[in-house]
């Protein structure tokens, strides 16, 4: 089971990192640490405020710096529009 489940988290590299100005619930849900709430907040914030970073994230009420270290390698930005 332990094995599924690294094999599935180690998919989003594989695939490419998830996009905060792009990303669905279900891509940051994947995302250690981030369930469907904070996935929501994500999104809510991103509507509000384009993601300019990744650091950025921590403004997201419920995601700390930790969060952000843990997924950092799995993180990108795209360009606002």
């Amino acid at each position: 089971m332990k094995f599924l489940v690294g094999l599935l988290l180690g998919s989003s590299v594989i695939f490419g990192a998830v996009d905060l100005n792009t990303a669905n619930i279900k891509e940051l849900s994947s995302l250690k640490g981030v369930g469907t709430k904070k996935a929501e907040a994500i999104i809510s914030y991103r509507e509000a405020n384009c993601f300019d970073s990744i650091v950025e994230l921590e403004r997201v009420k419920g995601i700390g710096k930790k969060t952000v270290a843990k997924n950092r390698d799995n993180l990108t930005v795209s360009e606002c529009k």
